[in-house]
């Protein structure tokens, strides 16, 4: 299961998204922690002090070797340097999974320990460095992301949660459709209804599955206000934590002393995401990963690496779960 988290920026959506994150791994299930938001904020929400969080390996500084794990033998692409983010696989080239050691995990992942015992794997995308500042924008760090997102088989029972970029920055690449389950986190606001209207809006074309959950809510009146604005698409709300509060001052509690409410509402986005993976579709996936490599070559691409990328869709692969080891090197 892939699942993003998304939101206006300060709705709650890094916090909402360690508590899901602490929830599958206190079920025992595999998960990968993807933290692509330019504020770089989950690390410290799973329990690792700042210190330790900025030295986190960065996804976009290991771009290189990604990109040559991932191209393995494919002979639609003859060198690393002219992939691109939206790169899709083909026959040969290799695969990521949930539940192994590869290059890119040593290079980029690190195994976090949460507060129960549980643990699971960490990979960031790395905050903007003073090379950057001028010259670059956020989504060529966030490309690593979608390049390996467009590479990995996930099955049942795993998980890869990535908290998004905050707002409709998500749409500034076709990273929206990589995943089989979006969570909106939505403050009671008019500002934070604004975001999932757009979101939504956005998203309309592409089958995103979206649902939406109520965060800061103090009381039923903004239960309702919800409801009123966001309809069946609220799946439910959270209010306040002490354990959350604890956490975000650096002094969390075992998991399993979170407020059953709190609780009952990370089990219902478990099993909604669950659900979710009932309607998989990888032909479409598929198709999207194509359509969106087709736009960005056109766009950019092409000129920027001298090369037809068109060519380098492979138009009998379909990516999906029959695609269990790695494609012959």
């Amino acid at each position: 299961m892939k699942i993003a988290f998304v939101g206006k920026g300060g709705s709650g959506k890094t916090t909402l998204s360690s508590l899901f994150i602490r929830h599958l791994a206190a079920e025992r299930r595999p998960v990968i922690a993807v933290d692509a938001d330019i504020n770089q904020h989950l690390a410290p929400a799973l329990g690792i002090d700042e210190r330790e969080a900025a030295e986190l390996p960065a996804l976009g500084a290991e771009l290189p070797l990604i990109k040559d794990y991932l191209r393995g033998s494919n002979p639609r692409i003859p060198t690393a340097e002219t992939m691109i983010k939206t790169t899709p696989p083909g026959h040969g080239s290799r695969l990521l999974r949930v539940r192994e050691e590869n290059p890119v995990y040593a290079a980029c992942a690190r195994p976090v320990q949460l507060e129960d015992g549980s643990d699971v794997r960490l990979m960031v995308t790395g905050p903007f460095t003073e090379s950057d500042l001028g010259v670059a924008c956020y989504h060529s760090k966030v490309g690593a992301v979608e390049l390996c997102l467009n590479h990995l088989v996930d099955g049942r029972d795993e998980y890869v949660v990535v908290d998004m970029t905050a707002g409709s920055d998500s749409f500034a690449s076709g990273m929206f459709t990589r995943f089989d389950m979006t969570f909106l986190v939505a403050e009671p606001t008019r500002k934070g209804i604004a975001v999932y209207r757009q979101y939504k809006e956005y998203a309309r074309d592409f089958g995103v599955a979206l649902r939406v959950v109520g965060n800061k809510v103090q009381g039923p009146d903004d239960v309702d206000f919800l409801r009123a604005e966001v309809g069946d698409d609220l799946l439910v709300t959270v209010g306040h934590s002490d354990w959350v509060r604890a956490m975000e001052k650096g002094r969390p509690a075992r998991f399993d002393a979170l407020e059953p409410a709190t609780r009952q509402a990370l089990e219902a986005l478990h099993g909604t995401a669950d659900a979710a993976y009932e309607r998989r579709d990888w032909d479409r996936y598929t198709r999207q990963m194509v359509h969106f490599h087709l736009k960005n070559a056109q766009s950019w691409g092409n000129a920027r690496t001298g090369a037809d990328l068109a060519a380098q869709v492979d138009p009998s692969f379909v990516l999906d779960e029959s695609r269990t080891a790695t494609e012959p090197v």
